[in-house]
């Protein structure tokens, strides 16, 4: 077999070399045998192959040429810093497409393209297509956030324009944005926000043109910093007048008519369990035990709904945000604070609207009976997740806070049941990686002092599974009525990079018999347990998170794959997201109004818009909380260059391999600082290997190095090998002594450090593991 492939490949090799030029079978039979790369039959058997795998073409009359030259294609173009790019063909399926520094067309990253393919693909050596761009069809970059630099009074004569801002983005960064007098006037340092209003082209290749709209402040002030990320994201900070003029008419109290008919449970022994720092509560639980030996699980959500009619102004501003962005020193709200931190906060020993879900579950983990329905609850207490742990504890013997001892045995009951419903999830394949989550700790002017780690205990686990177990009941009651509803949903991956995936495996040993055309949840549960302690753990979860696709929502009841859930909705978080917030909508309509054509109708015609404006707002926030934390995590680091580290191997790629320290923190080996031999690439095996000496690096093997560089303005931190004996490099804490890379961001799964999973994601893009 790898004879095989080796034939296919330096075949398809002597095409790619000359991608118009035609071959007669007697001259790739000559190359092949001066090379003494194959027999003549084996030559035969490759284009046949070759041709039926349309990699090449033949005139039938002995003459065979390379397939895909000219073809065009539409895409995304992706930017890399060093001015090359690929672009990301509109087929999910197709490979992405190189396109070289001197073919980009004076793309942007982001932009939509059209391109021409010039090389295809070779499947058999792992290189991939490559391209020219034709045109640029649609502007994917509006706006840039960066320093504003101003201009002479003579150059301002000339040119008319007042200065120009250079963008903190790093794909980027080699374009002058000018600006003229226009817009907004900036000081010199200060960070500016500027509409594009000229793109580059062939007769201002490095150059662009704008208005100022916003002055984010001086670069030295504190905050500002993290202020333009969430600008250059587009993430909405100011409110819209109508939006607080409805938010601050609101009764900050619950009032006798707003309760009406609904089912009173304050007596109920509801409680908040939440981070220590939090103060938005949007749900609460109650357990106990029932006379038939069942559990009584009740979920209570804050009615945000209530308070939020459709098409209102403030409607209107929670949909354009989308939900809460959570940021390392604040929370960039959904609702304003009067709504999110007061009347919509089930806070303790206050009356609270909510939306409940109570569920009977035998002690086998089954639900046997729900109900969903509107209510008033009073929270008995605003318990946090460590001194619930520490109630859980066995071993602890510290003093409790008296509510904590009243609430011990349900609490109790609460972790026995959590325990139950997570054996049923596993049982039926749901997947789970469990990994430290790093909180960063900035002082009062922003700066990074501390990175601590937290592993979740039973309390937050426990708390997940009760809001997951609310969830699939919501979207499970709602489909069987047959009605439009709104699902949060995670696709069966693409059988292709399943199938790549298990190869993957092989190569350390894993022998998996699942059909990757139609893999289950329980299948790559099973590699998860296999590989539980060994150092294969992190490799082998990185590349199963590649092979998945992203969650997202959708009107359509997809299921989600790695909860391995037939139906999942989000439920739990209408403070923080809006699909929470129209699905609570939903429930209220259909509640009150019924099922007819008519609600049906209207919620059919919303929820496509609801569904995209959401998972995009999603994609922002998850984006602007990493850039946030790589931006503070790189100036944590800034003070230790030259400093020695224990660190793992956490990726490896054909530039170098990216290492993470304890906490978390990651960073690049460019290959060219692996100076003691030359190294080769083994994607398959992911490993990195010395020709010489024979050294090998792998994901997950522990690692001594040295941080070089930390550039805080580009997010980026350079390590080497660390060498005892090799003199110390002088290098200032902003690289400017050291060497500018790819940096390669987007090839690594980052941690979000969501609070609580924010965004209904967590550590990881793919697929939701949280509850709220």
């Amino acid at each position: 077999m790898a004879q095989n492939e080796n034939i296919l490949a330096n075949v398809l090799e002597i095409f790619r070399r000359n991608p118009k030029k035609q071959y007669q079978v007697e001259e790739i039979d000559r190359m092949l045998r001066r090379d003494r790369l194959g027999s003549f039959t084996d030559m035969v058997k490759a284009l046949a192959f070759l041709e039926q795998e349309k990699k090449i073409i033949t005139d039938g009359k002995g003459h065979y040429q390379l397939a895909q030259e000219n073809i065009e294609e539409a895409g995304c173009f992706k930017a890399n810093s060093k001015g090359f790019g690929f672009v990301k063909l509109e087929d999910e399926d197709a490979d992405d497409v190189f396109i070289a520094r001197d073919y980009t067309g004076s793309a942007l990253d982001g932009d939509q393209v059209r391109i021409k393919i010039t090389t295809g693909g070779n499947p058999w050596n792992g290189k991939g297509p490559e391209g020219h761009v034709e045109a640029v069809i649609e502007r994917g970059v509006k706006d840039i956030v960066g320093e504003f630099h101003p201009l002479t009074d003579a150059q301002v004569k000339v040119s008319h324009f007042i200065g120009y801002v250079l963008s903190t983005n790093k794909k980027l960064a080699d374009y002058r944005v000018y600006v003229g007098e226009n817009g907004l006037r900036p000081q010199k340092g200060d960070i500016a926000k500027v509409s594009l209003t000229v793109y580059p082209g062939k007769d201002n290749p490095d150059t662009m043109a704008g208005v100022v709209t916003e002055i984010i402040g001086n670069k030295n002030m504190p905050g500002v910093d993290i202020m333009a990320i969430v600008s250059s994201h587009d993430v909405r900070t100011e409110w819209d007048e109508a939006a607080m003029e409805q938010a601050n008419a609101i009764p900050d109290h619950v009032t006798p008519a707003e309760i009406g008919d609904r089912e009173d449970i304050r007596d109920q022994a509801t409680v908040t369990i939440d981070g220590d720092d939090s103060k938005d509560f949007d749900d609460a639980v109650v357990l106990w035990k029932m006379a038939n030996g069942n559990y009584h699980l009740g979920v209570h959500i804050a009615d945000v709904a209530h308070y939020i009619k459709e098409k209102t102004p403030l409607d209107q501003e929670a949909f354009t945000r989308g939900n809460s962005t959570y940021l390392v020193d604040r929370v960039i709200p959904m609702l304003p604070f009067r709504l999110s931190n007061g009347i919509c906060s089930l806070n303790e020993g206050e009356d609270r609207l909510v939306l409940s879900c109570e569920m009977e579950i035998t002690p086998a983990g089954e639900r046997v009976a729900y109900r969903i329905h509107p209510s008033v609850m009073r929270s008995h207490g605003r318990l946090t997740y460590h001194n619930v742990n520490q109630v859980l504890d066995p071993e602890n013997h510290e003093q409790l806070a008296p509510k904590y001892v009243k609430l011990q045995a349900m609490l109790q009951d609460m972790a026995d049941l959590h325990n139950i419903l997570y054996k049923k999830r596993h049982q039926r394949g749901a997947i789970d990686f469990e990994e430290p989550e790093a909180k960063i700790v900035v002082d009062d002017q922003g700066k990074p002092t501390d990175i601590v780690l937290h592993n979740r205990g039973i309390a937050e686990k426990m708390i997940e599974s009760f809001m997951l177990m609310a969830n699939e009941t919501v979207a499970e009651d709602f489909y069987r009525k047959h009605v439009p509803f709104l699902y949060r949903v995670h696709e069966t991956p693409d059988g292709e990079r399943i199938k790549n995936f298990f190869e993957f495996c092989s190569a350390f040993g894993l022998q998996i018999t699942a059909d990757p055309n139609h893999v289950k949840p329980v299948d790559l549960q099973k590699v998860v347990a296999k590989t539980t302690g060994t150092p294969e753990e992190a490799v082998v979860q990185m590349m199963m998170l590649r092979s998945l696709k992203q969650a997202h929502y959708s009107e359509e009841p997809l299921g989600h794959f790695g909860l391995a859930a037939k139906y999942y909705t989000h439920f739990t978080s209408p403070i923080r997201r809006y699909s929470d917030l129209m699905v609570h909508r939903m429930i209220h309509e259909y509640g009150e109004q019924g099922t007819s054509k008519k609600v049906q109708d209207h919620f059919a015609s919303a929820l496509p818009e609801v569904a995209d404006q959401t998972s995009t707002q999603e994609r922002v926030s998850v984006d602007t909380e990493r850039e946030v934390n790589d931006l503070k995590m790189t100036e944590y680091m800034a003070n230790q260059v030259g400093e020695h580290f224990d660190a793992v191997v956490a990726s490896v790629t054909s530039f170098g391999m990216f290492i993470q320290l304890p906490n978390t923190v990651e960073g690049l080996i460019h290959i060219s600082n692996l100076t003691d031999d030359f190294y080769s690439f083994n994607e398959k095996s992911m490993t990195l290997t010395g020709r010489g000496t024979h050294k090998q690096y792998r994901v997950g093997m522990p690692i001594k190095v040295t941080l070089t560089t930390a550039n805080v303005e580009q997010h980026q931190l350079d390590f080497e090998v660390y060498d005892p004996n090799a003199p110390k490099k002088g290098a200032d804490s902003q690289g400017h002594h050291g060497r500018r890379h790819d940096g390669g961001r987007n090839d690594r799964n980052h941690r979000s450090g969501n609070r609580r999973g924010g965004q209904g994601n967590g550590n990881h893009p793919h697929f939701s593991k949280y509850k709220r």
